[in-house]
């Protein structure tokens, strides 16, 4: 079997093993709206725009911490020794990421819808906001998926993904900030084109630092 059918049989997977765990994931949307309406009791409506998007970026971070960090965390020593005999670690990686990727897109849009709603929307590029959003977003799906394996590896140990994590999403947050502020503003002259591509070059890079060294870590 191909690489790529191996991907695609390991992402169906991800989405059958969702389907039978649905409490994880209304947990994880439960933890999204419950802290956008303490957002909405503590700060009544942000006018200060930085403060908005600061903020939501910050609830969005966490949520990808609790939604990713159970990739790995979730499957016992069994089934990752039967997936070790029968899968391509590629595949397995790939297809990781993949699935974070999509739920951390699905988490967001939601978190925005009700955000928008109960904080308010000062959004007024909306195209550039959400391509941020997307670029953002597969980029914490990619780290934490990578930060989540090696972790595993060692107990899935939550403090060393904490730090193993701090280096790679800092610079990430900042450049999604400083884009999304730039459409929240709606400011731009035309599109800022070097923060689009340092954020997609930094998906790439980690996408393939993850490629290449992930065979290695399920070897061990």
């Amino acid at each position: 079997m191909s690489l790529g059918a191996q991907t695609w049989a390991m992402v169906r997977r991800e989405f059958l093993q969702e389907q039978r765990q649905k409490y994880a994931l209304f947990g994880v949307l439960l933890y999204v709206v419950s802290t956008v309406f303490v957002s909405k009791f503590g700060f009544k409506v942000i006018k200060d725009v930085p403060v908005w998007n600061a903020l939501f970026w910050t609830i969005l971070l966490f949520t990808s911490v609790i939604a990713v960090a159970r990739s790995f965390q979730q499957e016992t020593r069994g089934r990752l020794l039967y997936l070790y005999f029968l899968v391509d670690p590629r595949a397995v990686i790939l297809a990781k990421m993949l699935y974070n990727v999509i739920l951390m897109n699905i988490l967001a849009v939601a978190g925005y819808f009700f955000y928008g709603i109960l904080v308010g929307n000062p959004v007024q590029d909306t195209g550039l906001f959400f391509s941020t959003l997307f670029l953002g977003c597969t980029g914490l799906g990619i780290a934490f998926t990578m930060i989540s394996a090696i972790a595993s590896r060692a107990g899935n140990n939550f403090t060393l993904m904490s730090i193993l994590g701090f280096p790679i999403v800092i610079p990430l947050l900042m450049l999604t900030i400083r884009l999304s502020k730039i459409a929240v503003d709606g400011a731009a002259i035309e599109t800022p084109w070097s923060y689009i591509m340092a954020l997609v070059m930094m998906n790439v890079l980690v996408t393939g630092l993850a490629y290449l060294l992930f065979p290695y870590l399920w070897r061990d």
